[in-house]
């Protein structure tokens, strides 16, 4: 018993101090005028971005211990500050809530949706990139 206590006490703080050393991840935004919330982590097996010589699309999925009905109001707020027009708004119990955005001859999809114990947020954006500059001709 005299052991088993000092012991219980090393290991629930090893693993306190283990978790807090865990430096945060960097939020990843393909997108400069596309924030994203603090609270959310990005991630990866489930996003993907696509580049052409014209265009750059992106599904980014982020995920975050938020609730998701502020989390809609926040993501509007900060997009319309950085010049994105709303669409429209649609929300469903089993499909989570679906917010449209254009922006010059952009797109942007906003979905958010509820897991078990996250808060998943995916962006689908397309963008229309510059021609690239002319070659000079020899």
């Amino acid at each position: 018993m005299r052991i088993l206590r000092p012991l219980t006490i090393a290991c629930t703080v090893l693993i306190f101090t283990a978790c807090a050393s865990n430096p945060s991840r960097m939020v990843r935004s393909e997108f400069e005028d596309i924030p994203v919330p603090k609270g959310l982590s990005y991630v990866g097996s489930k996003s993907t971005v696509i580049e052409s010589p014209s265009v750059k699309a992106a599904r980014l999925v982020y995920r975050g211990r938020l609730e998701r009905d502020s989390l809609a109001i926040a993501l509007r707020s900060t997009l319309e500050a950085n010049g994105w027009r709303h669409v429209g708004t649609t929300a469903s119990a089993a499909h989570g809530i679906n917010q449209t955005y254009a922006k010059d001859a952009n797109s942007l999809q906003v979905l958010l949706w509820e897991g078990i114990y996250y808060t998943y947020v995916e962006l689908t954006a397309s963008r229309a990139l510059p021609p690239p500059p002319a070659q000079a001709q020899r």
